[in-house]
């Protein structure tokens, strides 16, 4: 398997053990495939739940310019159930996880 696949699996299991979703595979690897090479830099990889900065920026680049999402409220109340779903506890959350999770509460699947 190559380390793309590696980390495909890691996320599914991320999903599955923190999340409580079993995750739909085609969409995870394409969300995953879509991130390009920041999946492997241990910063970008991951989202902090609690940084409003890297909100912002996970809202302005996926939500509305990747996703077609019109800026709202609704968008930052879908981050917060996203960051609850992952556990806010949780320190390393995946931003292919995040994403994904982002891209099912907002119905958006036909992006990819």
């Amino acid at each position: 398997m190559s380390k793309r696949d590696d980390l495909i699996a890691k996320y599914a299991a991320d999903l599955k053990d923190k999340c409580g979703v079993n995750a739909d595979m085609d969409l995870l690897t394409k969300v995953t495939v879509g991130l390009g090479p920041s999946i492997y830099n241990a910063d970008s990889s991951t989202v902090s739940g609690s940084d409003e900065k890297e909100l912002e920026t996970v809202k302005n680049n996926y939500l509305i310019k990747k996703l077609g999402l019109k800026d709202g409220a609704d968008l930052d109340k879908g981050i917060a159930k996203v960051m609850d779903t992952y556990g806010q506890s949780n320190r390393n959350k995946y931003r292919a996880v995040v994403y994904y999770l982002l891209c099912k509460h907002f119905k958006k699947e036909s992006v990819y």
